[in-house]
């Protein structure tokens, strides 16, 4: 067990203000526009459009910038439709998709840390969106899928297009990633039988957690897929200091969102919300990783219970909900861990 200080331990040297500033100026258009328009029903889906694929941005000449970027927009409008249509229907379908999307996502790691990275993001879309009908009762028919997944497609647009204008005024020359600690290597590697076991295993953790919610019907538990993800070790190399800042961060994230759910019941106030939480994450993400997980999980969280209306005794059960997912992610990592140390005995010395 790590300590609490070395959990929370602080770098001041990398608090990066001007980027969330950034962060902030860029989501407000949409909210702005759409709000106008009166389409904030999309508001959401172009928002993490924007947010996610600029995550995906790996800095360097601007082809490789475009392709991956592209890549993670074309993948998320795809990921968008699948939730939105079967998000309201047989929950067996939503299991066996969650569970495959997860599965898919840890096998990504074949291509690099950096794109590992953009599909973990895009699996926690998927459990944000397939949780949107569910909670609004929608049919499969009244869900949206087609203009929602425009939507996403738009919101990855829109970043494209900043980062082209950015990078034309720069003169066409190579810039470096907005979000440098996320790992840039898209190198393809050989996954060994022990990562792709522990992919599965991961995917499998999401896929019961999606059963109890939507298989069993009950009431509140949409929060506990997105906790066994959030708080999940991502590979089975991850360091157990960064496996507890993510359990640490999941369950902070988990009362943040509480708090602004029961304390702001106007949706646009929820909205900007979601907006300054992720300008908190962009700016502390090289600060504290247990921190960053925690603004991740608020700004997931809430997204995921804008939609309908709340109360304190919901959202006690969705903490309660999210401490079961993180319990699930608990035992994973307990098993990860078992994993590394008879990998680790069975690898001889040089």
């Amino acid at each position: 067990m790590i300590s609490m200080s070395k959990i929370f331990a602080i770098d001041r040297k990398e608090f990066k203000m001007s980027r969330g500033i950034e962060v902030v100026v860029i989501l407000a258009i949409p909210f702005v526009v759409l709000g106008v328009l009166k389409q904030d029903m999309y508001l959401l889906s172009v928002t993490f459009g924007i947010l996610f694929v600029g995550l995906s941005d790996p800095g360097g000449p601007y082809g490789v910038r475009l392709r991956e970027m592209a890549l993670v927009g074309v993948v998320g409008t795809g990921v968008t439709a699948l939730g939105f249509a079967i998000g309201g229907g047989s929950w067996g379908w939503v299991v066996l998709a969650a569970t495959g999307v997860t599965l898919l996502s840890g096998l990504a790691l074949k291509f690099g840390t950096h794109r590992f990275v953009s599909a973990t993001l895009l699996n926690a879309w998927f459990l944000i969106v397939i949780s949107v009908p569910a909670a609004q009762h929608l049919s499969t028919a009244a869900s949206g899928w087609a203009q929602q997944s425009l939507a996403w497609l738009i919101g990855s647009a829109v970043w494209i297009a900043s980062t082209l204008i950015k990078w034309l005024l720069d003169g066409r020359r190579a810039q470096p990633s907005n979000i440098p600690e996320i790992p840039g290597d898209m190198s393809a590697n050989t996954l060994s039988g022990p990562e792709i076991l522990f992919a599965v295993i991961r995917a499998l953790a999401v896929g019961i957690a999606v059963a109890l919610a939507f298989g069993f019907h009950v009431p509140d538990a949409d929060w506990m897929p997105i906790a066994t993800l959030v708080a999940m070790k991502g590979t089975l190399s991850q360091t157990t200091l960064f496996a507890e800042q993510r359990l640490a961060g999941a369950v902070i994230g988990a009362f943040v969102a509480m708090f602004f759910l029961v304390a702001l019941k106007n949706k646009h106030a929820l909205e900007v919300v979601i907006i300054l939480l992720g300008s908190v994450a962009a700016t502390i993400r090289g600060v504290n990783y247990a921190l960053y997980c925690a603004a991740i999980a608020g700004l997931v969280l809430v997204s995921m219970d804008i939609s309908h209306p709340t109360n304190f005794t919901a959202e006690f059960h969705r903490v309660f909900f999210t401490f079961a997912g993180v319990g699930i992610a608990w035992l994973v990592m307990l098993l990860a861990n078992a994993m590394q140390k008879e990998r680790a005995e069975a690898t001889p010395e040089d």
